[in-house]
């Protein structure tokens, strides 16, 4: 049954994609923290191992969160690996195992180029989709993808 929110369908189906993208965002970067979690070594290997197990728990929440999202503005939610790897706009590494440093650089980049796309994402849920439920979700999942940044930055800085 389609929902009668205020929002028209042409809206609601871009704020769906728009949400879609975003799913397919953060399915990838969970793919790539759960590898890193997976495949970290070294000095620090305890600590990354759960710091990496932290983030990759909390985007599976935010996972659930976008697709309940989607099913809530009336859209089917993607599920196959196919449609997130056509739709995300993060790179994949196949067969790259990086040090742990660099996984955390790689990660760093990866949440500041989600929260500039979320930036954009934002404005145009609010002002060209209409759709401000969408837009404070959105912002939301940008606070949080900046407290992780912040975090992986701090791991590195020196």
């Amino acid at each position: 049954m389609k929902p009668h929110i205020g929002i028209t369908d042409k809206n609601l189906k871009n704020s769906i994609e728009l949400l879609s993208v975003t799913l397919a965002d953060a399915m990838t970067l969970y793919t790539k923290t759960r590898k890193f979690h997976w495949n970290v070594t070294g000095e620090s290997f305890m600590e990354m191992h759960k710091l990496f197990e932290n983030q990759y728990t909390q985007l599976e929440k935010n996972i659930d969160e976008i697709a309940e999202r989607i099913s809530k503005l009336g859209g089917k939610t993607i599920g196959t690996m196919t449609e997130f790897i056509e739709k995300t706009r993060l790179k994949e590494s196949p067969a790259v195992y990086p040090t742990s440093k660099e996984m955390v650089k790689e990660l760093l980049d990866d949440h500041e180029k989600v929260v500039v796309q979320l930036r954009k994402d934002i404005t145009i849920a609010a002002e060209e989709n209409a759709d401000l439920g969408t837009a404070d979700f959105l912002t939301a999942m940008l606070l949080q993808h900046e407290s992780t940044a912040w975090i992986l930055r701090r791991y590195i800085s020196e």
